[in-house]
């Protein structure tokens, strides 16, 4: 097991612990948790569900390039290169929630737990505080904001690698302020998402004023006619809505099945069903009716992977290890949570300045 670096300098040490323990004082909130929580590789921070703030300082007397992963399996801070002798803060949101994972598999570990990697990690100093929401000029802070996700396995917090959902790489592109709530589930369908008291019925009490709320559905609709499904993306739409909650509906990641001309032009790689229900066309349609942002993530990784062509994309599929052309590796699943991230910037569903760019 690695060790992470807590030496550097006692001067850098207490600045970045002035620093980082100032904002807490400064709301009256209550004491940080700091690297006493630490130990090896690993933080473990004795807190209820909720959504917290996290501040690191990264670096000291070497060079360094750290990484900091959470929860099951979450990336939260992407691989961050510090020079010898230099340190720089970095700050995100998390959210902590009981079960951890998937909402039908285990609990997980109460609290929340981090993890120091990358190629070289050097943590410095660590602060967990309540989050508070941004601080604005001249008025009170903005609140966190939270990313729901509705979706399947392509979508989840997968429990074991070499599996990867897109949305356990989102939260890396986030800042602080804004988090990620992930309620995919694998083999969920439109049908049973909604029916299951672990899922949507759970969800949609959580959902805030103006969080957004991520809805991709199909993998798992192979029975369902397209009258139920059409009408099973209605009924989670307006349900956000009725929480105040900002609905994206979200076409799935195409399946890695290639023509012989090299093409994804096929109903399997495209998700249409065995009844003929085409279901990246039916939520094209359900989101123009509805008035409802869309993220064509369909259109998009059609695009990427036939790119890429037969050979170059097994890589972002799981075909090397386990010849599945369905599931994302967690290069494969990052690579389509920066395709999300785009969307999100582009269409201006999330604030400025609290998403990753480059």
């Amino acid at each position: 097991m690695r060790r992470f670096a807590v030496t550097a300098a006692v001067s850098l040490m207490a600045a970045a612990t002035a620093l980082s323990a100032a904002p807490a004082q400064a709301h009256g909130g209550p004491r940080a948790l700091g690297l006493e929580n630490c130990a090896a590789n690993a933080c473990h921070f004795d807190v209820a569900p909720g959504t917290y703030d996290v501040r690191v300082v990264l670096g000291g007397d070497a060079a360094a390039s750290t990484a900091i992963s959470g929860e099951t399996r979450r990336s939260l801070l992407p691989e961050t290169a510090t020079e010898a002798g230099r340190t720089v803060a970095r700050s995100f949101t998390v959210n902590v929630r009981t079960p951890e994972g998937e909402p039908t598999g285990p609990e997980g570990t109460p609290g929340l737990d981090l993890v120091i990697g990358g190629s070289a990690p050097a943590l410095a100093d660590i602060r967990v505080t309540p989050a508070l929401g941004v601080a604005r000029a001249g008025g009170a802070p903005l609140p966190t904001r939270q990313i729901f996700l509705v979706g399947d396995s392509t979508v989840c917090d997968q429990p074991g690698d070499p599996y990867s959902g897109w949305g356990q790489q989102l939260p890396q592109f986030l800042r602080k302020g804004l988090s990620v709530a992930n309620y995919a589930d694998s083999g969920e369908s439109t049908v049973t998402y909604l029916a299951t008291p672990a899922l949507f019925p759970t969800v949609q009490p959580l959902i805030g004023k103006h969080d957004l709320v991520l809805i991709q559905l199909a993998h798992n609709d192979k029975t369902t006619d397209e009258a139920t499904y059409r009408a099973n993306l209605e009924t989670l739409v307006a349900g956000v809505r009725a929480q105040g909650g900002e609905p994206v509906l979200v076409t799935p990641i195409v399946r890695r099945w290639f023509n012989a001309d090299g093409t994804l032009n096929n109903n399997t790689a495209l998700l249409v069903n065995g009844l003929g229900v085409d279901h990246p066309a039916v939520i094209r349609s359900v989101a123009a009716a509805e008035d409802v942002p869309l993220i064509d993530l369909t259109a998009k990784t059609k695009t990427l992977v036939e790119s890429l062509g037969v050979e170059g994309s097994k890589a972002i599929y799981l075909y090397n290890e386990k010849r599945d052309n369905t599931h994302t590796s967690v290069h494969g699943a990052t690579v389509y949570a920066g395709l999300v991230r785009d969307e999100l910037v582009a269409q201006h569903l999330v604030p400025d300045g609290l998403v990753r760019v480059g």
